[in-house]
């Protein structure tokens, strides 16, 4: 498929102050002469900042990295995660067409999208709320016929069910993701046939509470994510298990591959890696406490992405309460990234500093 930039561009592009601030966190992490190894990061910002990725987007990246522009438009052209045409104002919803979604009535919901949408793909509504597209597969087969929209799944719809959410869309709504069937996750719409001990009840699996928390689906990354309420109980909850929340934060462990790996490289190779494994400073230290204060720490482990191995980390460097690391700029997210050891950029990739904002208000 020939992916070109949209024929009509805005005149300008400009992070928001918030995304400027975490771009240059991002940045932060690399050594001198590598700044480009942010790119996608940054692409990908500014997709959820403006729904799309636009020219004046690609240069300014561009500008930020120290790239020419046309390396940063082959990364942006070469990944179909990046839109290259304006999209939906209020959401782009992604169909997925794949086999297994295909046999189980994908195209369905693709007929409702040309009915209530566009007749064709990457078009926007006549009220420019919304776009769509068929895409491959997103990995959610045994919940087929499912879609993508915004950045939560919807999983076992009917061509009725599809229909109402996009009109809860419409209406300003956003409904919660997940199985429209009442499925935990992906066991069998019959009933579990193994595992048959537990005793389930769960209100709803971890994307989708998390969903909940947050209210961010559909919410562009330039406004701040609200907490919007309780999880829902599904219709009729199977009896599923959680996880063991002590293999949450286990790293995979490398030492034996490192070592295959090591032997009979060319020691310019070896010397290559020496460099590239010099520590770098990066960011700033946040300040931390010498003890919890009174009434004792918060638990942290109800942050996504934190066990006790990385609690207790976490506790080691000072920070022992939600306010803490809710109150961490880019820059200090950028040092206690490379501060966890064994667990380095956990804090980015599960957005700790969100989550802490959300449970400290709670609190």
């Amino acid at each position: 498929m020939l992916r070109r930039l949209h024929p009509e561009q805005p005149e300008s592009f400009a992070f928001t102050p918030g995304n400027l601030e975490w771009a240059k966190g991002q940045i932060a992490k690399y050594p001198e002469g590598r700044q480009a190894s942010a790119v996608i990061p940054l692409l990908w910002r500014a997709q959820e900042q403006e729904g799309w990725v636009s020219r004046p987007a690609i240069e300014a990246i561009a500008e930020m990295l120290g790239m020419a522009y046309i390396r940063v438009l082959e990364v942006a052209s070469f990944y179909f995660m990046f839109q290259l045409q304006p999209v939906g104002s209020v959401a782009h919803i992604q169909i997925c067409g794949t086999t297994s979604c295909m046999i189980c009535g994908a195209e369905d919901l693709i007929a409702v999208c040309k009915a209530k949408i566009a007749p064709n793909a990457h078009e926007l509504s006549a009220d420019g709320k919304f776009s769509w597209e068929e895409v491959e597969c997103l990995g959610a087969c045994a919940n087929a016929p499912m879609a993508q929209i915004g950045k939560d799944y919807y999983e076992d719809l009917t061509e009725d069910s599809f229909g109402e959410l996009l009109d809860a869309f419409a209406a300003g709504e956003t409904p919660l993701p997940g199985s429209r069937k009442g499925r935990f996750a992906s066991e069998p719409l019959g009933g579990l046939t193994s595992l048959t001990e537990y005793t389930g009840g769960h209100a709803a699996n971890g994307s989708v509470e998390r969903a909940e928390v947050y209210g961010d689906t559909i919410m562009r990354i330039s406004e701040q994510p609200k907490p919007v309420g309780k999880v829902r109980q599904p219709e009729t909850p199977p009896d599923t298990p959680k996880p063991t929340p002590d293999a949450r934060d286990e790293p995979v462990p490398n030492e034996e591959l490192e070592e295959k790996e090591s032997k009979g490289r060319p020691e310019v190779d070896k010397e290559e890696d020496a460099k590239d494994a010099e520590i770098v400073a990066v960011g700033a230290k946040p300040e931390g406490l010498s003890a919890a204060r009174e009434g004792g720490p918060d638990d942290l482990k109800k942050i996504k992405g934190v066990g006790p191995k990385l609690e207790g980390l976490l506790h080691s460097l000072g920070f022992y309460h939600f306010d803490q690391v809710a109150a961490w700029s880019a820059d200090e997210v950028a040092w206690v990234d490379e501060h966890l050891e064994g667990f380095k950029g956990r804090v980015t990739r599960d957005n700790w500093v969100e989550q802490a904002k959300a449970l400290a208000a709670e609190d």
